[in-house]
């Protein structure tokens, strides 16, 4: 059997964010493909233990000289260690394009897969205030690294067809494939129909980070001023988030979602920029939830709009669909959302692709 190395940003204890689902879906894709004995995994931070001053200042220092945060020499000698045992070596965020070029110029023999979760540079920009200090460097550095990627990968994956023309576009290649979102599935259908209720409770879920914050404030500060909802805000970090209408209730660092998403009449998400796909979204199909969001809350997703709630991109268009949802008394339990997540972003169909990208199908 193959040997794979599998290589993720960090290993951390906690709620997951998106980019942690992320690597809990494709890592567990691989040991289903390959088993968990030919599985080497490999976090070049982790943070479930504590890291020293030097190491910190270690990871620092080296994105001077195009190494993503926390990428030391001492880690990419072990990594070529690693990987000289390999036939495939999986790494699973593009901001590690330094580690493709340092195999590929030591004559490691394995086939080197990147994995593009975003078009880093623009991530990042959208991340980072303009203030910050170090911008200008962390920006390079994730554009050169997202360039070595495929420069040096032997096959580049993307999330969808937009991030994959964009990559296109920026480093003149273009995804060799593509692999959706995906999250572990973990709703059951009801068994009695429940049907809205005349005061939508409406259900915000996103880590504290500079989109989701400027979305959920802005949703606050002008739909809200236009209908009466209830809302409720999920997210890792979001006790952060300020300020917040008397009438909204935050919860952060939520570790299940069943209880806050069974009780929801619609998920709202107005995120007006970013890159790659919104985990947000894979869960709120997979939850069969009614869904009023924007164009941004749906890139890459294959599903009818309108038969999930509505894609809104005015505050007007956001009441509008959350009036619609409210006046014909939705079912809370969405089998179009349901269907869509079934079909496309379900354990299941990302197995359909991997096996494709690895000719096992």
């Amino acid at each position: 059997m193959a040997k794979v190395l599998f290589i993720r940003y960090k290993k951390a204890q906690g709620v997951k964010d998106g980019g942690e689902v992320g690597h809990a879906a494709h890592f567990a894709a691989m040991c289903e493909l390959f088993g968990r004995e030919n599985v080497t995994d490999y976090a070049v931070n982790d943070l479930t233990r504590r890291r020293s001053v030097r190491e910190l200042l270690s990871g620092v220092v080296g994105m001077l000289f195009g190494r993503y945060m926390g990428l030391s020499h001492n880690k990419l000698k072990e990594i070529e260690r690693l990987a000289t045992d390999c036939d495939y070596v999986l790494i699973d965020r593009s901001v590690f394009g330094y580690i493709a070029k340092y195999l590929k110029e030591r004559g490691v023999k394995a086939t080197l897969f990147c994995f593009f979760h975003n078009v880093e540079e623009k991530y990042f920009a959208d991340k980072m205030g303009q203030w910050v200090p170090w911008r200008r460097l962390v920006l390079r550095c994730v554009d050169n690294n997202d360039r070595m990627s495929c420069d040096y990968a032997d096959k580049v994956l993307a999330l969808n067809s937009r991030d994959s023309e964009e990559i296109e576009r920026r480093y003149g290649r273009k995804a060799d494939g593509l692999i959706p979102v995906t999250v572990e599935d973990k709703a059951t259908a009801p068994t009695e129909e429940k049907r809205v209720n005349e005061k939508l409770r409406c259900l915000f879920v996103g880590a504290y980070f500079t989109a989701n914050v400027e979305g959920i404030q802005w949703f606050m500060n002008e739909v809200m001023s236009l209908t009466d909802v209830e809302l409720t805000v999920v997210g890792k970090g979001m006790s952060r988030l300020k300020p917040v209408r008397s009438d909204v209730r935050v919860l952060s660092d939520v570790p299940e979602l069943r209880p806050v998403m069974e009780e929801a009449d619609v998920v709202v998400l107005p995120i007006f920029k970013g890159s790659g796909m919104k985990v947000k979204t894979c869960e709120s199909l997979m939850w069969g939830k009614n869904i009023v969001g924007s164009k941004e809350a749906f890139v890459g997703y294959d599903v009818d709009k309108k038969s999930v709630g509505g894609e809104c991109e005015t505050a007007e268009e956001f009441v509008a669909a959350l009036s619609r949802i409210r006046e014909e008394r939705w079912s809370v339990w969405n089998t179009v959302s349901r269907s869509a997540y079934e079909k496309h972003y379900s354990h299941a169909a990302m197995m359909k692709s991997w096996r494709g990208i690895f000719g096992l199908d």
